[in-house]
């Protein structure tokens, strides 16, 4: 057995990003849960909606929250969450006052600032919008979404929104916030977020293909993942979609090795 360095004090919860589902065979986390469990810690996944907006699925969370404390009796949980999973996270803990129940909140490319590409989609007219949504809530209730809001979790990346959201999302006392963000060398880094990546590129600055560098941060901000040279680290990389190391030019990044570290630094505060 691999050296117990992620056994920490409260067991932790991987929170998805829109999108996804935490579905059975097909893990949106890749290999990081079973490497995290390998090194000693204890792992639930969220269970939340994939279109959900972030008051239903922070709902959600509470409830997944509540039975993991019952199931393990422990009085806390560490939370990690990446993309908009981070937003229904903070909501979780800020508004339905579940900070006593959080250890720490660990937010990995969560657009905490929204994004002026998304104020600039969300301006297309609301018929095209109703569309797509139709189309995305019908999909996303066949494959799991109780309440899929395609719309609605749309505007809910938007500058203006992010403005009004964090003002009423205060980070709670007594808990502890880290933030990390990812950042593609450039559009020919990943080929599902190649176009992503150059337009947001052009309209707002460095990104990991869906957000950005600058809403990425937030309190306790740890740092940049770039993983190797001319390569760089995508929004999909960040969670080991492709369940295997970066590799260029004779280099190795490996993502799994970075949440390995996270969490061993949790460990390390006597979390």
């Amino acid at each position: 057995m691999a050296e117990a360095v992620c056994h920490t004090r409260y067991p932790i919860l991987l929170v998805h990003g829109t999108g996804f589902r935490d579905w059975k065979g097909i893990s949106y986390w890749g290999r990081i849960p079973r490497e995290l469990e390998k090194r000693g810690a204890r792992v639930f996944l969220g269970e939340q909606d994939g279109w959900g907006t972030v008051k239903r699925n922070a709902a959600v969370l509470k409830e997944r929250l509540e039975s993991i404390l019952a199931e393990t009796g422990s009085p806390k949980v560490h939370v990690i969450a990446h993309s908009k999973g981070g937003l229904d996270v903070r909501y979780l803990v800020s508004t339905l006052g579940m900070a006593p129940c959080v250890a720490s909140v660990n937010l990995i490319a969560v657009p905490n600032r929204g994004s002026k590409t998304m104020d600039v989609i969300c301006r297309l007219p609301r018929w095209a919008l109703k569309l797509a949504g139709f189309f995305v809530n019908g999909w996303y209730r066949l494959v799991g979404d109780r309440r899929p809001d395609f719309c609605s979790t749309c505007f809910q990346f938007t500058t203006s929104w992010a403005e009004r959201f964090n003002a009423q999302n205060p980070d709670a006392d007594g808990v502890v916030y880290r933030s990390y963000a990812g950042a593609m060398s450039s559009f020919h880094s990943d080929f599902f977020l190649w176009w992503q990546n150059l337009v947001i590129g052009c309209v707002e600055g460095e990104n990991d293909g869906l957000v950005t560098v600058k809403s990425a941060r937030w309190t306790g901000f740890q740092k940049v993942w770039r993983g190797i040279k001319g390569r760089g680290v995508s929004h999909m990389d960040e969670v080991d979609f492709r369940r295997r190391p970066l590799k260029k030019g004779g280099e190795s990044w490996d993502v799994v090795e970075e949440y390995v570290a996270m969490v061993a630094e949790l460990k390390n505060l006597g979390l």
